[in-house]
């Protein structure tokens, strides 16, 4: 690979962009007109405009992406997370153009992409997966069928989904028929694909991550889990490995399932096999992101492994470096998602123009982010604007250091959730591990309601 295009924005661009640098590939940015002053933009080697400020018409455009690569002469191009990472089109256009997409196959996100596919194909390969629909829910009277049969609650989900979008619970028969049809409207809008699928809701779970790379040769390895059950509305907010949640029994069969879902995928590239895991720590398989994940510099912390490089070198054709007997974890780490947002108002989104900024630093600290100062959040975009990761020796350690980077930050002219984050890291049962899925809602939101 001599040169690769970043078809994304914001620090996973700049991310990458560094990446390369130091493997000495060239690269190219792109960005929407409001993104002209961007840092990737100002990072990368050259940059290219690819339209007005609008996603659909810059960052979703797959002719000016393609476009912009073939105009600058990019053999390949990294995707990023969001946008089009897990398009099965774009992973085709660009197969068909001769560019190298750094991911999987188009075949394979297609495969994959279809959560209820992708479930009855792991359920057939011996992985444990959720009780639910067979597939697609062919209609309303197959839903009860499978309610009535499986027991409420249930969760009705777009099979396209993600991100949080289209999920909706159902406790009963009176609730699942407008349940039903809205979550078909929002799977509809939102992925452009209303099938939806059904699954028994398993109440207050963790939510357990197992990170695996694998090459074009057949070499599947894990790097571990990372636990991300800290989470408001299914969206992530809070990420930490090891999860204190497991043992090693338990982390040794996830980590041999996430890497049998891989081999009966087909699959290449780095890849996240996300997990239930209930109270009696059975776990089961939820779905199977094929992308680089946002909170991976956690799982790079305690290997030392460069997931964004590992991607790259895969996509040129290279096999894996390491046996999975080689990888060695150390310590703890945790990352914390800042976001322009005013968690007061709802977590309504602050965009707006920084005046200061202050990155937190120091032994431990990793400080991923794409702002500066004077930099202007644009309104267009997803709210995230950086990321602390932390990590020591041990769990205790890794909570101080991102308390005490928390403390560090200043971003002066837009709200963040950084006092929010700062409630979590406190929190006497998360400093315990005590937590599920819930915990925000029972723990941060409850206790400010009542203040």
């Amino acid at each position: 690979m001599n040169k690769i295009l970043i078809a994304n924005r914001g620090e996973i661009a700049v991310r990458i962009i560094r990446a390369c640098k130091e493997m000495n590939i060239k690269t190219v940015a792109v960005y929407s007109e409001v993104d002209k002053d961007a840092l990737h933009t100002r990072l990368a080697d050259e940059a290219i405009c690819i339209g007005p400020a609008t996603a659909i018409k810059s960052y979703l455009n797959i002719k000016n992406i393609i476009e912009a690569a073939c105009v600058t002469g990019a053999d390949s191009i990294h995707p990023g997370f969001g946008f089009l990472s897990e398009n099965a089109q774009f992973a085709k256009i660009c197969e068909e153009s001769n560019i190298k997409f750094i991911g999987p196959t188009s075949k394979v996100i297609n495969l994959l992409g279809n959560k209820a596919n992708a479930k009855k194909m792991m359920e057939e390969a011996g992985v444990p997966v959720i009780p639910g629909s067979n597939g697609s829910v062919k209609g309303i009277k197959d839903a009860v069928l499978i309610a009535e049969k499986i027991g409420y609650p249930i969760i009705l989900k777009a099979a396209a989904g993600g991100g949080g979008k289209g999920i909706r619970i159902v406790n009963n028969n009176d609730e699942l028929e407008v349940s039903y049809n809205l979550v078909k409207q929002e799977a509809s809008k939102s992925f452009n694909d209303d099938e939806i699928y059904i699954e028994k809701y398993i109440e207050n779970p963790r939510h357990v991550e197992i990170q695996i790379l694998a090459d074009e040769h057949g070499n599947i390895v894990h790097l571990g889990e990372r636990d991300c059950s800290i989470q408001r509305k299914h969206q992530k907010i809070l990420e930490e490995t090891p999860s204190t949640a497991i043992d090693d029994k338990l982390r040794n069969k996830m980590g041999n399932a996430a890497i049998k879902a891989a081999k009966v995928a087909g699959y290449s590239s780095c890849g996240t096999i996300e997990f239930l895991v209930d109270k009696n720590m059975d776990f089961y398989f939820m779905e199977m992101n094929t992308r680089i994940q946002v909170e991976h510099p956690i799982t790079e912390m305690r290997t030392g492994i460069d997931i964004v490089k590992e991607q790259i070198r895969i996509a040129a054709g290279e096999k894996l470096k390491y046996k999975q007997k080689e990888i060695e974890f150390k310590g703890h780490s945790i990352e914390c998602r800042i976001n322009a947002e005013n968690p007061s108002k709802n977590f309504m989104p602050s965009p707006g123009t920084i005046k200061q900024v202050n990155f937190p630093g120091g032994n431990g600290i990793r400080f991923d982010t794409a702002i500066y100062d004077g930099y202007t959040i644009p309104s267009n975009y997803d709210s995230m604007i950086a990321k602390i990761i932390a990590y020591g020796v041990n769990r205790n350690e890794a909570i101080a250091k991102m308390k005490r980077a928390l403390e560090e930050l200043v971003v002066d002219g837009v709200e963040t959730n950084r006092d929010f984050l700062l409630n979590i890291i406190k929190n006497p049962n998360f400093i315990r591990g005590n937590f599920d899925t819930s915990f925000i809602e029972k723990e941060i939101l409850k206790v400010e309601e009542n203040k």
